[in-house]
C-alpha cells in the first residue's frame, strides 16, 4: 500500500522525478492531462513500469542503432586492419632501406681497410668530428647563439686541443720511427713530443681563458652548460673512439675484430627481433627484445670464434704499424696465428674424414670478444637510447639512411673499442719492448746521461755472469 501510494500520479515522488528529468519546464500550472501529455515516458501507475514502447516505430529505431553500430565496427576493423597492412609495409620498408645502407657502408669499410692503417684512422677521425658536431648541435639554441658570436668555435677549440692532447699520447712511437730517417726533423718531433703536455695544457688554458672573456649577463646559464656539455662530449666520444686508433696500430686484425663482433650482435639481434620478437627486454628501448638479444649472443660468439680463424690466415692484418708509413707489411706471424692441432675424440674420429683439427690461439681471444659483445656492450645502445628520450629525439642526426646518425652506430663501438684496448694490453701485447725502451732513451737522456746508463748497464750484466758462475 504504501508503495502504490509513492506512485500514484500526483505523489511526491513522481512530481519530483518530472521536474528532475525537465528542470526548466514548470509543472504547477499544468493540468494532470497536460503533464502525462508532457511527459509520456514517466509512468503514472506501477503497471506503468513494465512499459513496453508505444509504437513499432521504436523498435525500427533501435533496429537502426544497432546496424549503425555493426557498421561502425566493421569500419573500426577495416581500418584496423589497413593500418596493420601499412604498418608491415613501412617496417618492411624500413628494414630494406637498413640493409641497403649497411651494405653500402660495408663495401666502403672494406675498401678503406684495404688501403692500410693511415686510411682507417682517418676514417676513424671524420667519424669523431660527426659524432661531435651531431652532439654539439643537440643542445644549441640558435637565438641564444645570435648573441655569442664566435662561441661555436670555442667548442671546436676544445675538440681539437683533447684530440692532439689524445693522438700525441698514443701515436708518439709511430712518429719518431717516421722521421728518425732526417736528423733536424726528427729532433724536432722529439722536442715536441718531449714538451707535448706543456704545450697541450697552454692550448687549453687559451681556450678557458677565452670562454671567460666571452661570458655575458643573461646567457651565463647558456654558456656554462654549454662548457660543460662540450666536455662531456670530449670523454664519451674522443676519449673511447681514440682506443680504436690505437688498436688500429697494433694491427689492422685488432681494430676489425672487435668491430666485427659488434656489426654481428647488431644485424642477429635485427633479425631476430624482427622475426621472433616477442617479450621487451628494456623500456629504455622498446624495440630491444628478449629474444633478439639472446639469439644475437649466441651467434656472435660462434661467429667471431669461427671469423678469427679466417682474419688471422691474412698476414697483413696480423703485423702492427711500427710507423707512417703506407706500405703493405709483412712480417712473421706471431704465436697467436701460428696454429695448434687437436686430436678429436674418439666417439667422434670414426664419423669424420679429419683426425685432428688446427685451432688458432687468438680465436680463444676471439671467443671473449663475442661474449663482452653480447653480453656487455649492448648496454652501450641502451645508454644511448635513454639519453635519446632524455632529450625526446628518435635518433642523433640523418647522416646514415635507415639508421639515424654516427653516434646512432658507433654507441657500442665505443664501449668495445675501450674493452679491446684493455684486453689487448692486459693479455696479448708486452707493456715493454727493447724497442720502446732505446727510444725513450735517445729521445729523453743526453750523451752524458746515456755513457752513464751504459756502464751501469755493464756493472749489472757483470754482477748476474759472475753470480752464475
Amino acid at each position: 500500500m504504501a508503495m502504490e501510494k509513492d506512485l500514484k500520479p500526483h505523489s511526491p515522488r513522481i512530481r519530483k522525478l518530472r521536474e528532475n528529468s525537465h528542470p526548466n519546464t514548470s509543472t504547477s500550472r499544468m493540468s494532470s492531462n497536460q503533464r502525462d501529455n508532457h511527459y509520456p515516458n514517466i509512468p503514472n501507475s506501477p503497471r506503468d513500469y513494465n512499459y513496453a514502447p508505444s509504437s513499432p516505430t521504436a523498435r525500427i529505431r533501435h533496429r537502426r542503432r544497432s546496424s549503425e553500430n555493426l557498421a561502425e565496427a566493421s569500419r573500426s576493423n577495416v581500418s584496423r586492419v589497413s593500418n596493420l597492412l601499412l604498418g608491415d609495409r613501412n617496417k618492411y620498408q624500413s628494414m630494406w632501406i637498413r640493409t641497403c645502407s649497411s651494405l653500402w657502408m660495408l663495401g666502403g669499410v672494406m675498401f678503406i681497410i684495404y688501403m692500410g692503417h693511415l686510411y682507417i684512422w682517418a676514417m676513424v677521425v671524420v667519424i669523431q668530428i660527426f659524432m661531435a658536431r651531431e652532439l654539439f648541435f643537440l643542445l644549441r639554441r640558435a637565438h641564444e647563439e645570435r648573441r655569442l658570436p664566435g662561441f661555436r668555435l670555442l667548442n671546436w677549440h676544445f675538440f681539437f686541443t683533447a684530440m692532439l692532447f689524445v693522438y700525441g699520447r698514443i701515436l708518439q712511437q709511430q712518429l719518431v720511427n717516421t722521421v728518425s730517417s732526417d736528423r733536424f726533423i726528427y729532433k724536432l718531433v722529439s722536442g715536441l713530443i718531449k714538451y707535448q703536455m706543456i704545450i697541450w695544457y697552454f692550448l687549453y688554458i687559451a681556450g678557458f681563458i677565452w670562454f671567460i672573456l666571452t661570458l655575458k649577463k643573461k646567457t651565463y646559464r647558456y654558456q656554462f652548460g654549454q662548457y660543460a656539455w662540450t666536455h662531456m662530449i670530449l670523454i664519451v666520444v674522443l676519449a673511447q673512439s681514440s682506443f680504436i686508433v690505437a688498436n688500429i696500430f697494433e694491427g689492422i686484425f685488432w681494430f676489425l675484430m672487435p668491430a666485427a663482433v659488434i656489426a654481428m650482435n647488431d644485424v642477429a639481434a635485427y633479425f631476430f627481433g624482427f622475426y621472433f620478437g616477442k617479450t621487451p627486454l628494456i623500456k629504455l628501448s622498446p624495440k630491444k627484445t628478449w629474444e633478439g638479444y639472446v639469439g644475437a649472443s649466441v651467434v656472435t660468439i660462434i661467429s667471431a670464434f669461427f671469423f678469427a680463424n679466417v682474419l688471422g690466415q691474412f698476414q697483413w692484418l696480423t703485423c702492427p704499424r711500427k710507423d707512417f708509413s703506407t706500405g703493405w707489411l709483412h712480417c712473421d706471424p706471431g704465436p697467436l696465428f701460428r696454429p695448434e692441432y687437436y686430436s678429436l675424440p674418439f666417439w667422434i674420429a670414426p664419423f669424420s674424414p679429419w683426425k685432428e683439427i688446427s685451432i688458432l690461439p687468438v680465436q680463444w681471444h676471439a671467443f671473449y670478444f663475442g661474449l663482452f659483445a653480447s653480453a656487455i656492450a649492448p648496454f652501450g645502445g641502451f645508454f644511448a637510447s635513454g639519453f635519446k628520450r632524455a632529450f625526446k629525439i628518435k635518433d642523433f642526426g640523418d647522416s646514415i639512411p635507415g639508421h639515424g646518425g654516427f653516434t646512432d652506430r658507433m654507441d657500442c663501438q665505443n664501449v668495445m673499442s675501450f674493452f679491446a684496448y684493455i684486453y689487448i694490453h692486459s693479455f696479448i701485447v708486452n707493456q715493454y719492448s727493447v724497442e720502446m725502451i732505446l727510444d725513450q732513451i735517445s729521445r729523453g737522456l743526453g750523451h752524458e746521461e746515456q755513457k752513464v746508463l751504459y756502464v751501469k748497464l755493464g756493472e749489472i750484466l757483470q754482477d748476474k755472469l759472475q753470480g752464475v758462475f
